[in-house]
């Protein structure tokens, strides 16, 4: 079979031929169609993140799509599923690969007629969206969000995903005019440049400019000067979700703000979820992708060429989340 193989931390992985892996008793063995890349994966194999540097060699990939080719009483083989794995948080392989094995407690079937391309997209992305809108953020319906990163996949998700939840008005904010057309498409009804991300008054003054009234609620994947400038603009008692630092690793709080205000401030991650948690949020966005209610920009990618689309995207060049599709026939035939 076909295998992403990180060889050497820091650099991108590298197609290798391998035999199947052999599934202990309580794993499912999936047929791979579909995996992404996703920042997660990029920071473990750094050998930079809080998990420490991995062992290597390899195969990264902390999430895929697949069907079950041996599977269990609940989970019967040729079900579609998504699943996670913890390559590059802890020694084992993942699911860049053209056959990957999971435990059954991280395997949720998807619902028929799911495209896996998408359902790869979305994945944990949109879980993060939908928990941080509704289980950290407690969005109720009425109240107005603002996304920040908006053309990102957990902003689109966030922006489509708030709407659903009954969010009276959402607003993105993003640094590209790409990115801000991409939030555009997703539903914002009004969006935010981020050009100005270097001066926290101008930026106060223009997230202020797209808002009916004060925030209720801010989602922030960036933290740093956006984040400070989102949080003068929230309501008395406002919630501002930070499930990332893509923008910068500090934000200098102001303590009147914070306090003026008795805002709350919120951390998020998915590693604090519990496998039925990510399995009931997980089924709700994918039922919520099959209603036409939820989409983002992908890349489908040949696994083969894993090399060049892992740089993409570490480069901010892709089309949006790369995703990487293994083709387990032609394998078939080529090991048989």
């Amino acid at each position: 079979m076909q295998a992403a193989v990180i060889e050497t931390l820091g650099q991108p992985p590298q197609l290798v031929h391998r035999q199947p892996p052999r599934a202990d008793p309580d794993q499912l063995t999936i047929a791979v169609t579909a995996a992404p890349i996703t920042p997660l994966d990029v920071l473990c194999s750094s050998g930079t993140s809080y998990f420490g540097a991995p062992p290597t060699p390899y195969v990264p990939g902390v999430q895929g799509v697949g069907v079950v080719q041996s599977g269990s009483t609940s989970i019967p083989a040729g079900t579609l599923v998504w699943f996670a794995s913890s390559a590059g948080m802890q020694p084992g392989d993942g699911s860049m690969r053209s056959v990957a094995t999971a435990s059954e407690h991280d395997v949720v079937p998807l619902p028929a007629g799911t495209d896996p391309g998408l359902a790869g997209a979305l994945g944990l992305s949109a879980v993060a969206a939908w928990l941080a809108l509704t289980w950290r953020g407690e969005l109720s319906p009425g109240e107005q969000v603002l996304v920040l990163g908006a053309g990102g996949v957990v902003g689109q998700a966030a922006v489509q995903l708030a709407r659903s939840a009954g969010a009276r008005r959402v607003i993105g904010a993003a640094r590209s005019e790409a990115a801000r057309e991409r939030a555009r498409a997703a539903g914002a009804d009004a969006v935010v440049p981020l050009d100005d991300a270097d001066d926290v008054d101008s930026l106060t003054a223009a997230i202020r400019s797209q808002c009916d009234g004060p925030l209720d609620l801010v989602l922030d994947p960036l933290f740093g000067i956006a984040a400070i400038a989102a949080m003068r603009v929230l309501r008395a008692d406002g919630r501002l979700v930070n499930l990332g630092s893509s923008a910068a690793p500090t934000a200098a709080m102001e303590s009147a703000t914070l306090r003026g205000s008795s805002l709350r401030i919120l951390g998020y991650t998915n590693n604090a979820l519990s496998p039925q948690v990510r399995r009931e949020a997980l089924t709700h966005v994918m039922q919520e992708a099959g209603a036409g209610r939820l989409t983002v920009d992908y890349e489908p990618v040949p696994l083969a060429d894993v090399a060049q689309a892992w740089v993409r995207h570490v480069d901010g060049r892709a089309n949006g989340r790369v995703v990487l599709m293994p083709e387990p026939a032609l394998l078939d035939r080529q090991e048989t």
